[in-house]
């Protein structure tokens, strides 16, 4: 069973969103870890970069696959891990923690696009 913690919002593409200030830090869930395997490298986003909604932003790369990383909500990137780069491998051992990938300033305050931690759960099948 996936570790799914109360308080985050989630996407259908198994990403995390914390919002704090208008500010949404992103990450890639436990289920997404685990299916990936061993992480080896992450293509950040750019500070300054302006990101859409379900729009491709990010990748990673596992021994297994890449698999691209959607931008949950719109808005322009503010921070971006950049301890990813030397030890890619934080989003398997933390990735609600020390294994985000950016943070998001938001242009809109609609998040009907995203699930809390039980619609997520029951997307899983868990």
């Amino acid at each position: 069973m996936s570790s799914i913690p109360e308080g985050l919002s989630y996407t259908a593409e198994h990403e995390w969103v914390r919002i704090e200030n208008e500010v949404a830090t992103i990450g890639v869930t436990d289920y997404a870890q685990d299916a990936l395997t061993d992480v080896v490298w992450v293509e950040l986003p750019v500070i300054g970069d302006v990101v859409k909604s379900m729009e491709a932003f990010a990748s990673v790369e596992s021994v297994k696959s890449v698999s691209e990383i959607y931008a949950p909500l719109s808005g322009e990137v503010v921070e971006v891990n950049d301890n990813l780069e030397t030890a890619p491998e934080t989003i398997n051992l933390d990735p609600y923690g020390e294994g985000w990938i950016c943070k998001i300033k938001l242009d809109t305050d609609d998040l009907s696009g995203l699930m809390n931690h039980e619609k997520y759960r029951e997307l899983l099948g868990e």
